[in-house]
């Protein structure tokens, strides 16, 4: 069986109108809708807003919570939140974090994906308290809350103001001034 000329030119035009379509319907979705979809994969992940992670950071050092921050070192060189321990988004072992079963953990990445699964790994070998944050690193960077990124020669974090975008569809998320330019 043949496909005629105009069949295959629709089926060509189809074919790129959705690949062309889906970073915009990705965008256009937001944080919102994406968290709707982490949900779905990671149901008994429970989730914590930005408002409450600061204050919790604002608050006595005993009651802060650990943060891990599930990107890739390229994406935490760039920015990350104040204190935040990088853990690579593909790990199964928790050992090396040092933790305690009761610590208060935030877990977070771009927008929730990434760190929607360390934290479902993290209840699963054991941590009660742990959290994936709302919205993820853009959220945070959006509502202008404190970023820092690693000092020259390794020296003492500074002041960042930039995130990494992850890639150029995802990075829409981000407000246009807060985006860090691409590799």
């Amino acid at each position: 069986m043949t496909l005629r000329r105009g069949t295959i030119a629709a089926l060509t035009a189809l074919v790129l109108s959705v690949g062309l379509a889906l970073p915009v319907l990705v965008v256009a979705q937001g944080l919102a809708v994406q968290r709707v979809a982490i949900e779905r994969l990671y149901p008994r992940v429970r989730w914590i807003n930005t408002p409450t992670v600061a204050r919790w950071l604002d608050g006595p050092e005993a009651s802060r919570p650990v943060l891990l921050d599930a990107r890739e070192a390229d994406e935490f060189a760039v920015s990350h939140l104040a204190r935040a321990r990088r853990i690579d988004p593909d790990t199964t072992s928790f050992d090396d974090l040092d933790l305690g079963p009761g610590a208060r953990i935030v877990v977070y990445c771009s927008i929730g994906w990434r760190s929607g699964a360390i934290a479902d790994r993290l209840r699963e070998a054991g941590y009660s308290d742990v959290y994936n944050l709302e919205g993820g690193i853009f959220k945070w960077a959006n509502e202008d809350r404190e970023l820092r990124r690693a000092g020259p020669r390794g020296r003492a974090s500074e002041d960042a103001d930039k995130v990494h975008p992850y890639d150029a569809v995802w990075g829409r998320m981000l407000d246009p001034d807060r985006r860090a330019p691409l590799p």
